[in-house]
């Protein structure tokens, strides 16, 4: 009789053959004289016997046809998390007040009779989630325009945990020098290899993606991931990307784009899709769009929007990739169900009046007629960007807006060659004086400096003013005005 089995099981029997016939029949004994110890062989044999029908017997297992397991699921039916509501506990829950339209002194209230819904604030994997977060979900997909989207409990942790989840040690990434700190904290837990380009120059991007094939060439090293990571409006100073000739670049040097869009979704485009809806580019064309929801929605976190990204052994989607792989996502908790109802409202605001973004641009548009008048600023913000950066002019930002370096800057490095060095102490003083003159006459703006200290470069610091479609256009040019005193006081005061 033989019997096929593995290797390892081979070797377990061939193994306990020996110990049996060192225990059976000890050397000092002839194995003609008979075991010894017929009860050691006994249990040996039984110890063989189960182990291998344990392995090759399917006697002692139910098996269920397809029909039958189909039957059993639709007939299980899971426990509530917690017990009905009694007549008078729904009583009491329509009975609330709701707050209809902005929150401001003299509300309007509404009774819609809504059911609220509580859960444990943890993480969706761990504690299971509700219907509006899969809902908001749908609504930022349905509004972008893509296959599926996922949010994030904080908008922060959202670019540093979806670079991650994608990019690996040895995988390429090239990147804007001007990146936000929260993208330069993703690329540095990616592990992966980063090559730079000037900030905002897509002149400079494509003299970096053919040298990033020409040096794997060089080196013999094997095809890996590849990805191109900016913002569609950058933080740093309101500058905005031209996207059609990013994605041009993306498909000529077969990479994978990851935008981040949180300052210019809810602001930008007649609709406030962002940048696709401006540029009138499909959203499928770029992989992976970051945005806030806190930025413009007036709610709480992050989202990453997009199609197929990444594919392995089978097509994997972005999100649901991401819901095993993305650490902010598996061990944060989630977003409240509050703010979720409050970011789906935001976004139906956003579909059902436009007129909120024409308000906003025109408010803009106000602002930069007061402040491009002056002469000792600079505004290097988009002219459609909500948020204005103002740089003051010195010797320094001068000399580095006019001066061009001979040799171009290193890829490898994030610092560009020739960087204009700044008093950063000095300037963040008087930046701070500025906005403090300015807050005393009732306008608040915020010093942008960066983070001192933990930034990829060193840059020039500046002051930014965010518009608003809340305000009139009047409140717009009086705030302007205040910040265009307060600056030509504290600069008179410097001399």
């Amino acid at each position: 009789m033989s019997t096929t089995i593995d290797g390892s099981t081979a070797a377990l029997e061939s193994l306990f053959a020996f110990l049996s016939y060192a225990l059976v029949f000890p050397p000092e004994r002839p194995r003609s004289h008979g075991p010894r110890n017929p009860l050691g062989l006994f249990a040996i044999r039984t110890l063989l016997q189960s182990r291998t029908r344990a392995e090759n017997d399917e006697r002692h297992f139910i098996q269920f046809s397809e029909q039958e397991v189909d039957e059993l699921v639709d007939e299980w039916t899971p426990e509530p998390q917690g017990a009905p509501l009694t007549p008078e506990e729904q009583s009491d829950l329509v009975s609330v007040p709701v707050v209809s339209g902005a929150n401001r002194p003299g509300p309007k209230l509404a009774n819609t009779g809504k059911h609220c819904q509580l859960q444990l604030h943890g993480p969706r994997r761990f504690y299971g989630t509700i219907d509006v977060r899969t809902n908001l979900e749908r609504d930022i997909a349905d509004s972008l325009g893509t296959g599926a989207s996922i949010i994030y409990s904080q908008g922060f942790s959202t670019i540093p945990c979806v670079i991650p989840a994608f990019a690996k040690r040895g995988d390429i990434i090239v990147a804007d020098r001007g990146i936000n700190f929260a993208i330069q904290k993703g690329l540095q837990i990616s592990r992966s290899t980063v090559r730079w380009f000037d900030h905002n120059d897509l002149k400079g991007l494509e003299d970096v993606l053919p040298s990033v094939e020409k040096e794997r060439r060089k080196r013999r090293g094997p095809l890996t991931r590849r990805f191109i990571v900016t913002e569609g409006i950058f933080e740093k100073d309101g500058a905005m990307v031209d996207l059609p000739k990013l994605i041009e670049l993306k498909h000529k040097y077969k990479y994978r784009l990851i935008l981040d869009e949180s300052i210019s979704f809810g602001t930008i485009g007649r609709t406030g899709r962002g940048l696709t809806e401006l540029y009138n580019v499909p959203a499928t064309q770029i992989d992976a769009i970051i945005g806030s929801v806190a930025n413009t929605l007036n709610s709480s976190g992050g989202f990453c929007a997009g199609s197929r990204i990444v594919k392995k052994t089978c097509d994997e989607q972005l999100c649901d990739h991401q819901h095993i792989s993305s650490t902010s996502f598996v061990f944060s908790a989630a977003v409240p169900a509050l703010l979720t109802v409050s970011a789906s409202e935001g976004i139906n605001i956003l579909r059902n009046t436009p007129s909120i973004l024409s308000t906003l641009q025109e408010n803009v548009r106000a602002i930069r007629a007061v402040l491009d008048r002056v002469e000792a600023i600079t505004i290097p913000s988009h002219a459609t960007s909500p948020i204005i950066h103002i740089y003051l002019r010195s010797a320094a930002t001068l000399s580095a807006s006019t001066s061009v370096s001979a040799k171009p800057p290193k890829p490898a490095t994030p610092a560009p060659r020739d960087a204009p060095s700044f008093d950063i102490a000095g300037e963040e003083r008087l930046l701070q004086d500025i906005v403090d003159e300015a807050l005393a006459q009732g306008c608040g703006s915020r010093a942008h400096g960066g983070c001192a200290g933990r930034s990829s470069s060193r840059r020039a610091r500046a002051f930014g003013s965010p518009s608003s479609a809340a305000l009139s256009r009047k409140e717009c040019e009086r705030a302007a005005s205040v910040i265009k005193a307060a600056v030509v006081k504290m600069l008179t005061k410097r001399k």
